[in-house]
């Protein structure tokens, strides 16, 4: 396992120890949490933004997100992100 040190603003490390006293976690554990979670949606993110521009098809934004097809497909409409369109269908249905 890696290792990770940060500087962080006072601000952040006072609104840290809250999480910590909150979720009843040690430091380490509360760092990897939120950064599990940080990477997950800014991945999730990513794949909607490529989706919405195009850029790749829906079962690979899914894949892009870590997310299952159905998963992917209700954050898409949470979204309001159109995935269908004529460039991609046929790919996306040879995917899935």
């Amino acid at each position: 396992m890696g290792t990770i040190s940060a500087r962080v603003p006072d601000e952040l490390e006072s609104d840290l120890e809250e999480y910590l006293e909150d979720e009843h976690l040690d430091r380490s554990t509360a760092v990897r949490k939120l950064l599990t979670e940080g990477l997950e949606e800014w991945r999730r993110e990513r794949a909607l933004e490529r989706l919405a521009d195009g850029r790749i098809t829906f079962s690979r934004a899914a894949e892009v997100a870590d997310m299952s097809v159905w998963d992917f497909a209700r954050l898409a409409k949470e979204r309001d992100i159109t995935w269908v369109s004529g460039d991609h269908v046929g790919d996306d249905l040879e995917d899935l």
